[in-house]
């Protein structure tokens, strides 16, 4: 019996509401003028990734220019001539860098970096390290 009197006043209540009927234009309600895929909001979804590919379009932009220029100017230049043969270094000589293609090497003991003939012993000057041509 408690539910029939619940039903009647809820399908009362329902008819109420639909018969008023509010004078004008009803009930006050403002448009909401938003513009669709260009929120103001700096963390909406749709505000990062148009920034997003705005940046990735941009960055790949830069890099083909940058890229086609280098080529333009690679194609103007010569060559690079081919680095002079190294001349035969007295033993003792300190050098702060070793050439290229060095390989390692160890002999009674000591290790050497063998690069073209000659021998490198690494070593210290104050803090730095230096490589002094060595006869092993």
């Amino acid at each position: 019996m408690n539910s029939g009197i619940k039903l009647t006043a809820l399908l009362g209540i329902g008819l109420v509401l639909w018969v008023i009927d509010v004078p004008g234009d009803g009930l006050p309600v403002r448009s909401a003028n938003a513009v669709i895929g260009a929120p103001l909001t700096p963390a909406s979804y749709a505000g990062v990734a148009r920034r997003t590919t705005r940046r990735v379009v941009y960055t790949e932009a830069a890099v083909a220019s940058s890229a086609a220029a280098a080529s333009a100017a690679h194609a103007t230049m010569p060559p690079p001539a081919p680095p002079p043969a190294p001349a035969a270094l007295p033993v003792g000589t300190i050098v702060s860098a070793l050439p290229a293609n060095c390989e390692a090497a160890t002999i009674g003991g000591v290790a050497y970096s063998y690069c073209g003939g000659i021998y490198y012993r690494a070593g210290f000057q104050g803090n730095n390290v230096v490589y002094i041509v060595s006869r092993p």
